[in-house]
């Protein structure tokens, strides 16, 4: 503690001597991550956040440095790699090009700057990376199971099925320098090492296409080895590996699309010795299984757990129970790779807000929100009670227990085929062994719920005996907002709620009906999320779960992993039009908001077989009937429209694509191509003397605008007044599905139409977030209308309005791939007095913060180090500037300013 102490002080100290620049460091990554602990590619990116005290801060160069050892890069060794100074004002993606990395190796690294003027900053504190396996052939580890025959008949999947646990106990006899695990545990793992469960990590690895992609995880386990006898265990669930044979919606069978198998491991143990050997510990025959004390698990159904089955210290040496060999089976096919997305934790621990009796022994408790995770109990009572937990969103009338809008896949009235439950509601089960004071939470499988249905417990359940573990993807906030209105402040939370329910390695629809990725939602929702999470690892994996889930011809699923749903689909089982879209889209997100370039010129070759695909099945360069449309609307969901519009962004986006990677040719063909679509469209939809597209509905007018399907000025003015009409008909409420209402906040942001966009966002009764609110939801509906019976309460989709809240209120946009440069464009609407808030780009911090005092507007930004950004501020307020900048232009009715980093004050006034 004290040599980092000392450390720390020596590089703020050089910071301040004579000749240093000012700048320092907040925040440097290796492939998006602090200081991570397994990567699996040879030419992993560097990034680093800048802070200083002085405004104008830039970059002019950088040098850094990888070593082998701490010792040699505070010696200046970069014997790995060594950039020497290099004029560029590049600080994130700078990919390594240094000896070839080796697998199962720490590098350390770290970067000193050069500002604007040439002069050096200080070192950065050292960072490190550690590469896993880079390499297939690097694994010496078999995969392996308990023997158990799969089932043969859908009814047997009904029965018990004990949970296998298998365990294997080696020696330590010389000093450990590191030890690291590398795990994939088919479907769910829980790891454990002489007793401990070796990470807080919940339901990994995430879910893929198994016969594609397989994901392990690394834990380091240095500081749970003994000297002597150690014990690895493993115990392992179904996951989405062997789920049951529900009937989804009376007809789909999961288990005819996904690759299954019984519940099987494969992992390594890696010893690294302090004389520099290694030792490697596998899972091979040699390790022992026996049944575990859970006796059911099922993604959707939940956990039946039976203490009076634990078999004592089994993870540890001198066991219970009764042991055998574990064999070696075949095990998924797809490549081992690290997992590099946020794992899933418990993320917050939710207390009862109010405990009641319903009925004689049945207790209903209210966690106070709807949110996804499971609950921890805290029981003591007689061996063989069993306690029955029932999770739900919502009440009945007469305040019983509502399973409805999250019963799995509509199963409801037997139609769930052989075996399955009449109602296929959430439900976990916990058997007392009754040995004293009993803690237990589910393990793999998780709900969605606000209340919890109690029955079959000792006694009365007392607060603080029944809490709520939120769990989701742990991931990082990007961002906080804030205005003078108290429904917005409201719905941001909201919304950020519905989010992290819905983040459990894939971004699902809903946490319990379907818990399914959907690239349609996706396409809605993901700059909603990038504004208000750290989202590049998480959906790097969500573009390769597309690309693994792709048919033979190259369409993209409707949901990916792909589970056989293929409505509105052009062929070869691939999704609609809009979900389709989802893939390229999130791609031009990933390069918009983090500058990654990589992700396009990886995905570029698919993407190109994808419009080939699409190309191929279109008729005069137009689609009918192969799209869901406006999912949700209450108008036409304007299906041939819509679904003509996704062929022509597919072919813009691959346009966009082209020229990024100076592909000319791609360039000019995929250009041509896209005019082409457009006019298809507009001969065909467009009417010349309305400026309607269609119906004339309100999406069918958003849509064309956002793809600028207008062909000049007039038409497109046409089209603004037609979608203005069919707002003011509905008295300024929105009647858009999910489509409709995220490009609805574009095509009005872009406008400056945003006293409109704000009377929209700002109904209070119905439809609307606020009559959401108004009726007690605590996350997103999936409708606009409340259901009590259907469609789930806690849905993403509807949350891209979040987004808004930052590009329209607050006003912080992208000018330059990553925020390399930024508009600062704040739009103030309707009755709103201030609005503050920031995002943390891959650059660092961007803070707008402006209010109306009286007859002057005022505002305060913050720019990042070696960003630049164009402050628009409206002049409605007046045409009199302050600030410490002078005024550059004046452009519809905005005053705009070019500055540096740095914080700068602007006022308006007459």
């Amino acid at each position: 503690m004290i040599k980092a102490f000392a450390g720390l002080f020596l590089i703020l100290f050089g910071m301040c001597m004579p000749g240093y620049a000012d700048i320092g460091f907040d925040r440097l990554t290796c492939e998006y991550k602090e200081n991570p602990l397994g990567i699996a590619t040879h030419r992993p990116r560097f990034s680093w956040v800048m802070t200083s005290g002085e405004s104008g801060q830039s970059q002019s160069g950088y040098e850094l440095m990888v070593a082998y050892s701490l010792r040699d890069l505070r010696k200046g060794k970069g014997e790995v790699w060594s950039t020497g100074k290099v004029h560029s004002s590049q600080s994130v993606h700078l990919a390594y090009d240094g000896k070839p990395l080796q697998s199962f190796t720490r590098y350390y690294w770290r970067v000193r700057v050069y500002d604007q003027d040439g002069k050096a900053s200080a070192w950065s504190a050292p960072q490190w990376f550690e590469t896993a396996a880079l390499s297939f052939g690097d694994w010496t580890a078999e995969w392996i199971s308990d023997g158990s025959p799969q089932f043969e008949n859908d009814e047997d999947f009904y029965k018990e099925d004990p949970m296998p646990l298998f365990r294997k106990t080696f020696r330590v006899g010389r000093k450990i320098q590191s030890a690291r695990l590398y795990v994939s545990g088919m479907g769910y793992y829980e790891a454990y090492l002489n007793g401990q469960k070796v990470s807080d990590h919940m339901l990994d690895p995430g879910w893929t296409t198994y016969s594609e992609r397989v994901l392990y995880v690394v834990h380091d386990i240095t500081s749970l080895l003994n000297s002597g006898v150690n014990t690895a265990g493993f115990m392992v669930g179904n996951g989405w590996y062997n789920p049951l044979p529900l009937r989804f919606w009376g007809a789909r069978n999961w288990r005819d699309f996904l690759t299954t198998g019984r519940p099987c491991v494969k992992a390594m143990i890696r010893l690294t010795y302090s004389d520099g050997t290694t030792e490697v510990i596998g899972t091979d025959q040699t390790w022992q299984t026996t049944p575990g004390p859970v006796i059911r698990n099922n993604i959707y159904l939940g956990e039946i757990y039976d203490a009076r089955n634990e078999v004592e210290n089994w993870a540890s040496a001198n066991p219970g129970g009764n042991w055998k060999n574990a064999v070696i089976t075949r095990g998924p096919e797809g490549v081992l790779q690290a997992q590099m997305q946020p794992p899933v934790r418990v993320t917050k621990i939710l207390q009862a807000q109010r405990i009641r009796e319903v009925k004689p022994g049945v207790y209903l408790v209210d966690m106070g929100q709807n949110f996804a995770g499971v609950v921890r109990l805290r029981v003591q009572g007689p061996a063989g009670t069993e306690i029955v937990l029932r999770y739900g969103e919502d009440t009945l009338k007469n305040g019983q227990l509502n399973v409805m809008t999250s019963v799995a896949g509509q199963i409801k009235g037997g139609n769930g085929g052989p075996g399955a439950p009449q109602i296929a509601w959430q439900e976990d089960r916990y058997i007392l062994k009754g040995s004293g004071t009993e803690i237990w939470c589910p393990r793999f499988t998780f709900h969605g719920f606000r209340y919890v249905e109690v029955s079959g417990w000792p006694g009365k359940p007392a607060p603080g005996e029944i809490v709520g573990l939120r769990m989701n993807s742990d991931l990082q906030e990007a961002s906080a907002f804030t205005s003078s209105n108290a429904m917005l402040n409201q719905l941001d939370e909201v919304i950020r709620r519905t989010f992290l329910s819905n983040v459990f390695s894939v971004q699902s629809d809903c946490p319990a009906r379907e818990k399914l990725a959907y690239p349609g939602d996706i396409f809605c929702s993901a700059g909603a999320f990038m504004y208000q999470f750290r989202m590049p690892s998480f959906y790097t994996k969500t573009i390769n779960d597309m690309v693994d889930a792709r048919r033979p011809l190259g369409g993209i699923t409707e949901t990916a992993p792909y589970v056989g749903i293929k409505d509105g689909s052009p062929g070869d089982d691939s999704g609609p039009l809009g979900y389709q879209a989802g893939f390229p889209f999130l791609v031009k997100k990933m390069y918009e908001y983090y500058g990654d370039q990589r992700v396009i010129e990886e995905n570029y070759p698919h993407m190109q077989r994808l419009l080939e695909f699409l190309r191929s099945r279109a008729t005069n360069h137009l689609f009918d009937k192969e799209d869901l449309g406006d999912h949700e609307s209450l108008d036409e969901r304007g299906i041939p429209l819509m679904a003509s519009v996704f062929y022509a962004l597919h072919a813009q986006l691959l346009a966009e694509f082209a020229t990024i990677l100076d592909k000319s040719a791609d360039a000019e063909e995929y250009t041509a191509l896209h005019e082409k679509i457009r006019t298809a469209i507009v001969n065909k939809f467009y009417r010349p003397a309305t400026g309607e597209f269609e119906e004339g509905t309100q999406t069918a007018q958003i849509v064309a605008l956002w793809a600028g399907m207008p062909r000049g000025t007039a038409e497109e003015k046409k089209t603004v007044q037609a979608m203005i009409k069919a707002f003011r008909e509905r008295d300024w409420h929105l009647s858009t599905g999910i489509f409709g209402t995220k490009m609805m906040f574009d095509v009005l942001r872009e406008r400056d139409l945003n006293e409109m966009a704000y009377r929209i966002a700002n109904q209070r009764d119905f439809p609307g977030w606020g009559h959401m609110l108004a009726n007690g939801a605590t996350t997103l509906w999936e409708t606009w209308r409340y259901s009590d019976n259907t469609y789930s309460q806690n849905h993403p989709m509807f949350g891209s309005v979040a987004e808004w809240f930052y590009r329209s209120l607050l006003g912080i946009n992208p000018a330059a791939p990553g925020f390399k440069k930024i508009i600062i464009k704040p739009q103030p609407a309707g009755d709103l007095e201030y609005a503050s808030g920031h995002f943390n780009s891959i650059y660092g911090r961007i803070g707008s913060d402006w209010k109306i005092t009286g007859k002057a507007f005022e505002i305060s930004v913050e720019i990042p180090v070696n960003t630049t950004a164009e402050i628009w501020i409206p002049d409605d307020y007046g045409n009199q500037l302050t600030g410490s900048e002078k005024e550059t232009r004046r452009i519809n009715g905005y005053i705009v300013v070019d500055v540096g980093s740095g914080k700068h004050h602007f006022a308006t006034h007459r």
